[in-house]
């Protein structure tokens, strides 16, 4: 068995997403390649973590949702709560952190739990630094910082 964890990017376009799914799809393949079943670790935000999810589902893994705060799911786009409610459902265990409401300080401790539980880390991420605390950047740092393998993903050229 082998513990994938995901950050990501969140509101990304249609067709970037598509490329982001393609790359995802990839790297759990390349995952799956020794025969051993994935476990995605994932907040299940929109954009990347979601996509994630569902790569890891269809290619026959199973999940565990860290969820940041109680009131995760009113932080998320009302459009996305249905996608959002059906990948929380299908989660072989969900591990919920204790704050109230998400806040920088919740994401990086949701970010800090997945690498924790994780053998390495699925980055969808265009280089460039946070645009608050507690994001994709932030977790990259710290995975790098625990010495887990990062896999950097952004389609060339691409502009969030």
């Amino acid at each position: 068995m082998t513990q994938l964890a995901i950050t990501g990017h969140r509101g990304l376009s249609a067709e970037l997403e598509a490329e982001v799914d393609r790359m995802i799809r990839a790297a759990v393949a390349d995952d799956r390649a020794g025969g051993e079943t994935v476990v995605g670790v994932s907040c299940l935000a929109d954009g990347a973590d979601a996509v994630f999810a569902q790569a890891v589902l269809d290619a026959g893994g199973s999940l565990v949702a860290v969820l940041p705060a109680v009131r995760y799911r009113e932080s998320l786009p009302e459009d996305y709560r249905p996608v959002y409610d059906r990948l929380l459902a299908r989660a072989a265990k969900v591990v919920q952190l204790p704050h109230v409401t998400p806040d920088p300080d919740a994401y990086m401790e949701a970010g800090k739990r997945m690498v924790d539980e994780s053998e390495s880390l699925i980055a969808v991420w265009d280089g460039q630094p946070g645009r608050g605390a507690g994001g994709t950047a932030d977790v990259v740092a710290y995975a790098r910082s625990r010495g887990l393998p990062v896999t950097v993903l952004w389609p060339e050229g691409a502009i969030r």
